[in-house]
């Protein structure tokens, strides 16, 4: 094999390992070759899109594929531009370390994402392309966090839900419960403080339980796929029949739960707290209060080392880089970077093998 390796990698930032909105990604491509090789022309490549697919069934032998892609950023640099149809361009044998600079548009652009039937990837990747042979392509993922969207109405706004009901089967009278929350945003890790006012006039005891829930839908071709699941519960102590108590509950928001996505037109990921009164026999009473999940403060920034000599050219295509037919430059193998963090460490749900195949290429 000529080329031995054909591979892209990118520099950490922060301890995370996590870009946002305006960071500005450093990296390579590398080609190794056993001996001299013609080639026509090297492309770095830059995207962030989404894309969902799932498929349902109808009777026996219909079914039908639903599917749907959104493009957010599509940046393209040609790092050896092709210059002859003949491919005459040359890299001498050895290792060649062509350094890239990508700038994250800044603007609201979805935070990565994965879910059973949908996904939203931020990935750089290079091509690679020889006369008479199939292209050859590189890429990696990165984790992108979207900086905290505070346009998102009634966002710091306080939040309030009221329910009242009565006990007709195994009990009589009525109970009642306001809901209060200090607003609807908050920060990875930080502390929900919920009031709930209880009126039980009821025959039966009453016990409240919070539910902190993810909903997180999908949407294409005029249809929704929508999948709920528990992230923690909480409860507080029961209250008697003819009693009146206000009870607080602090609920702590787990720092690793992704932040909601809202600025994504076919996937959503939205948190609800379910507060509800707990009545043996009976119904019960619920309510659910809207809760925005935003990205906590930028990690600790990584310092990075000066750049090398041999990393020649700031713009792609510049005259000034060196003469690609001439002897390799030796470059020392760059630092390994820390994988991305997974994003969607409650996605507890099944792999679907139409969605997989089809999300083959992102």
């Amino acid at each position: 094999m000529t080329i031995n390796n054909f591979s892209i990698e990118y520099d950490a930032i922060n301890s995370k390992n996590t870009f946002t909105n305006g960071d500005t990604m450093n990296g390579r491509v590398i080609v190794e070759t056993s001996k001299e090789v013609k080639i026509q022309s090297l492309v770095f490549r830059a995207q962030g899109k989404a894309r969902v697919c799932w498929t349902e069934h109808y009777g026996q032998h219909q079914t039908h594929v639903y599917w749907a892609d959104e493009k957010y950023y599509d940046v393209k640099h040609h790092i050896l531009r092709e210059a002859r149809q003949d491919g005459t361009e040359v890299i001498g044998k050895g290792r060649h370390v062509f350094p890239f600079s990508f700038k994250i548009p800044d603007r609201k652009i979805p935070s990565s994402f994965k879910g059973c039937e949908g996904k939203i990837v931020h990935k750089v990747k290079a091509e690679l392309k020889q006369s008479m042979k199939l292209t050859k392509k590189a890429k990696t993922h990165f984790t992108f966090v979207s900086t905290a969207d505070m346009d998102i109405p009634g966002l710091m706004e306080p939040q309030y839900g009221s329910k009242d009901k009565s006990l007709s089967v195994f009990g009589s009278g009525s109970v009642s419960m306001d809901v209060h929350t200090t607003r609807m945003g908050y920060k990875q890790g930080e502390d929900l403080k919920v009031m709930v006012e209880i009126n039980n006039r009821s025959s039966r005891s009453v016990k409240p339980k919070f539910v902190l829930y993810e909903k997180r839908s999908f949407f294409a071709q005029g249809r929704r796929r929508l999948h709920t699941n528990e992230i923690l519960k909480e409860k507080g102590e029961a209250l008697e029949s003819s009693n009146k108590e206000t009870v607080t509950k602090v609920i702590t928001i787990p720092r690793e739960l992704p932040p909601s996505i809202m600025n994504c037109s076919i996937i959503k990921l939205e948190y609800r707290l379910k507060v509800y009164l707990d009545v043996k026999y009976a119904s019960d009473p619920v309510i659910k209060i809207p809760v925005v999940i935003l990205p906590s403060s930028k990690a600790p920034e990584v310092k990075q080392p000066p750049p090398s000599a041999g990393f020649g050219f700031e713009a792609f295509g510049s005259p000034n880089q060196a003469a690609w037919g001439g002897a390799p430059q030796q470059q020392p193998a760059p630092r390994p970077i820390d994988p991305p963090p997974a994003y969607g460490a409650y996605a507890a749900y099944p792999s679907y093998p139409d969605f997989d195949k089809y999300h083959d290429a992102l």
